[in-house]
């Protein structure tokens, strides 16, 4: 079985940033190095560059200068298309990536290419139009800008990856090396994609999405008149809230708390209290060794099985597996005094 060519995109030549060789490095790692003992012939790996070279103006070390023996010609009749992540001002600033590639990736498609994305890749193959309609990710940092850009792409920031049959797309950093995995599983079967993963010292399939990953907390709000009323629930969340408690607390209606609570954070009240308890979940299971029935009774949520089902539906693994992916680096939180401090004070509200 012969896997085909691979195609990688290198955005920019002169003046890459130290930290986008990550995502460059994945494919190169596994797509670049023959395994002849696993499968012969191996991929077929060629960097294609844009030919898009700017200056590099930036701090002396910060940038690196990549030189690649193929260019966008060489990408348009290879079998899959990978699109590693984009330069940030592309991201961040609106700046146009090179007219070329968006033009290379369509022509590749159009061929029956396979494309693939990393990170912020999707960017580049959302402008291509080709996410146009499909469900896609990308770190969970840039999914919001991606959907507001986009708004024709089905933004899923919850998943390690999307395979949408030939066009693929993962959420950041390691993430990629998932979906790099995953493609050789397609292409190669299950048993080389485990000896792979072995190889490099990775789990074959990590369980759960980006999710566990997001960071739930909401932009502190501007809005003098909500603030002491939040940092009045977080201090007891452990205690039933509800919505009409805080609007009592904050001397305003519960209509007119929703209106502003949802203008200054973006969220509901309810939406808030529940990501609050999420929270404060995360960093007890991170902080401290207490049972999972203390954790759902101290973070609101209720019983175990209630802080499980929370667990599930929003960071999309349990709060046993979260503990073992967030290991306990902390001190536990000192143990109420005779001050009349309250249990949770010594515990962070955000991670």
């Amino acid at each position: 079985m012969n896997p085909g060519s691979v195609a990688v995109v290198v955005t920019e030549d002169i003046g890459v940033p130290s930290w986008d060789l990550y995502e460059l490095s994945i494919p190169c790692t596994v797509f670049g190095k023959p395994q002849p003992d696993l499968a012969d012939p191996w991929y077929d790996l060629r960097l294609c560059g844009t030919g898009e070279g700017r200056r590099d103006d930036s701090p002396a070390g910060a940038g690196l200068s990549l030189r690649t023996r193929h260019g966008l010609d060489d990408l348009v009749d290879a079998d899959t298309v990978i699109v590693p992540s984009v330069p940030d001002p592309c991201v961040d600033e609106g700046r146009p990536l090179p007219r070329a590639l968006i033009t290379a990736l369509r022509r590749a498609h159009d061929a029956g290419a396979r494309m693939v994305s990393l990170c912020t890749g999707a960017f580049a193959l959302a402008e291509a139009g080709l996410l146009d309609g499909r469900r896609a990710t990308a770190h969970w940092m840039h999914t919001a800008q991606l959907a507001e850009r986009y708004p024709k792409v089905r933004v899923d920031a919850s998943v390690l990856y999307v395979d949408d049959g030939d066009v693929l797309t993962s959420a950041g950093l390691t993430a990629g090396l998932d979906l790099c995995l995953h493609l050789v599983r397609r292409d190669l079967g299950a048993h080389v994609a485990n000896q792979l993963a072995r190889r490099m010292v990775v789990p074959a399939h990590r369980p759960g999405g980006q999710a566990q990953f997001i960071d739930l907390s909401v932009p502190t709000t501007d809005d003098a008149g909500l603030g002491p009323v939040l940092d009045w629930a977080r201090a007891r969340l452990d205690q039933p809230l509800t919505v009409e408690d805080l609007a009592r607390r904050a001397a305003m209606s519960p209509r007119t708390l929703h209106r502003r609570l949802q203008a200054a954070t973006g969220t509901t009240p309810l939406r808030w209290l529940l990501n609050q308890r999420l929270i404060r979940a995360q960093s007890l299971l991170e902080s401290t060794d207490l049972p999972v029935e203390k954790v759902g009774e101290l973070s609101g949520l209720g019983t175990a099985n209630n802080l499980r089902h929370h667990f599930l539906r929003q960071i999309g693994v349990t709060p046993s597996h979260y503990r073992r992916a967030f290991p306990r680096t902390t001190p536990e939180p000192s143990q109420p005094g005779g001050d009349g401090t309250r249990p949770l004070a010594g515990v962070p509200t955000t991670r």
